[in-house]
């Protein structure tokens, strides 16, 4: 089994409407290239305002699946009968937002979110002050063109959250991304964490015997570079497809899902798990 997936890289900028103009085009010609399963990038809808502490900024959010953007999307999935992963900045009530993906078939059902489990809080990115850490568990959601993982950003550097996503049955791990390069940064260290970022998604894609798909924004916001560099892997962790780094672009690569059986039946990891031995990871260290 194949199926071609899209993905879309690009810029923001401060009018939201604006951005969701940029990117339903985007989603459109993806769609008219082939593509069946289209990934956008984290928090799409504007610019990554999480550098700063602002209370004004939580006006940006929206309930899900009930606000005009995730309704936009669900009309469009319809309309081109493709598969949409949209990040946004997910209202839940008064004093409760979270940063969430919403999943839509192929024929316009909204098949559910997942909440971003992990909730970074580093110089130019202060995600916990506006969002609460997810609560619904890792999720698979089974669409018209197979069973796909999502993660967002931060969850990436966490093995743990790609493999129980895996466990569940996903065919596909998806991304939504926002990170980049302080723009004081030297090029050494710039290389270095670029390197670092996918080499730690590869690895799950090697672990789990699943294709990877990863999909960062670009362009300059404050003192923040996003590194673009969105990239798709098969399911040993293989660089199929890497966007440039400081340019927006669109991409459809073709995956073949049946690539898995192959790569576990060679390297069965799943097989020669120790799952009787792993009760020490619910420990946050082992110092007694």
């Amino acid at each position: 089994m194949t199926v071609k997936v899209g993905i879309a890289q690009l810029s923001c900028g401060p009018d939201k409407a604006q951005n969701i103009r940029n990117f339903t085009d985007r989603v459109r010609q993806l769609a008219a290239s082939g593509a069946r399963i289209i990934c956008l990038q984290e928090l799409f809808a504007s610019l990554y305002f999480c550098d700063e502490e602002r209370y004004q900024n939580f006006q940006l959010a929206e309930s899900i699946p009930d606000g005009p953007t995730t309704q936009h999307f669900i009309s469009l999935a319809k309309e081109l009968e493709v598969v949409l992963i949209c990040s946004m900045f997910e209202k839940r009530t008064e004093g409760i937002y979270h940063n969430t993906a919403a999943v839509i078939d192929a024929d316009g059902t909204y098949l559910g979110k997942y909440r971003k489990m992990h909730i970074p809080d580093d110089p130019g990115y202060y995600e916990k002050f506006y969002f609460t850490p997810g609560d619904l568990g890792y999720k698979v959601f089974h669409t018209r063109y197979g069973t796909v993982g999502v993660l967002i950003c931060w969850d990436q550097w966490f093995p743990e959250a790609s493999r129980i996503t895996a466990l569940m049955g996903a065919q596909i791990l998806f991304y939504p991304t926002a990170i980049g390069w302080d723009v004081r940064q030297n090029e050494a260290d710039n290389r270095e964490q670029y390197e670092a970022w996918q080499t730690i998604q590869r690895s799950h894609a090697v672990a789990n015997g699943v294709p990877v798909v990863s999909v960062n924004r670009t362009g300059l916001e404050g003192g923040m570079q996003f590194w673009g560099g969105s990239f798709i892997t098969n399911a040993f962790g293989r660089v199929l497809y890497q966007a440039p780094h400081f340019d927006e672009t669109i991409h459809v690569q073709e995956l073949d899902l049946a690539e898995s059986d192959h790569y576990r039946r060679h390297w069965p990891y799943l097989r020669d798990r120790r799952i009787d031995s792993y009760s020490p990871l619910l420990k946050r260290y082992l110092d007694e």
